[in-house]
């Protein structure tokens, strides 16, 4: 059995990738050492932020539990001035996300907002970055892009925040299979090597 040349194998591995929505996700453990100052706590979770471009949309999923105190608001907060090293006014919607569970120590919050929407975001945000949502939602890409948001949830017992996630961007999954299939044809291309040394 002959194997597939190099080019002939990256090209089928490129071609068996899905086509996909021109989305980015932005994702991160929230936990009480991401909170400036640290919060000492018991409480973590994940955060998980996707934005849609085509339909201008940005989803918001969260899990958390075993908080001290009892959520009192959760929100994106952007843009710092360096990647984790600072507190910096919330972005996102206020007081809180629409629907978020209050009043709890454990739950799941899964919405998406529409981000040509000004409700979708803090007025102050706005006002702040040009003063058009355009304006806003590209800066606040910019700043998850960066390094520079994160998303907290407040509660009862630290005003300020309880647990954090340090937003960072998720690799697409076609970026790895390409990564692998990448690796595949090195792979093959150094056996090649070895089996003509040897022949």
């Amino acid at each position: 059995m002959r194997l597939l040349a190099p080019a002939l194998l990256a090209a089928t591995l490129i071609s068996a990738q899905p086509a996909l929505a021109h989305e980015q996700v932005y994702a991160a453990p929230l936990l009480g050492s991401s909170e400036i100052p640290a919060a000492t706590t018991t409480g973590s979770g994940y955060a998980t932020v996707t934005f849609d471009f085509d339909l201008m949309t940005m989803r918001v999923q969260v899990s958390f539990a075993d908080l001290v105190g009892n959520v009192t608001a959760a929100h994106i907060h952007c843009c710092t001035a360096s990647p984790g090293a600072s507190n910096v006014g919330v972005a996102s919607q206020t007081p809180s996300f629409t629907g978020f569970p209050t009043g709890v120590k454990a739950g799941t919050y899964d919405h998406t907002f529409d981000m040509s929407l000004a409700s979708s975001y803090n007025a102050a945000f706005i006002a702040a970055h040009g003063n058009t949502v355009g304006t806003a939602f590209n800066d606040l890409v910019a700043g998850l892009n960066s390094g520079n948001a994160y998303l907290n949830v407040h509660s009862s017992a630290f005003a300020g925040g309880e647990i954090r996630a340090l937003l960072v961007p998720v690799p697409e999954p076609e970026t790895y299979a390409l990564m692998l299939g990448g690796l595949g044809v090195l792979a093959l291309a150094a056996r090649r090597r070895r089996s003509a040394a040897r022949g």
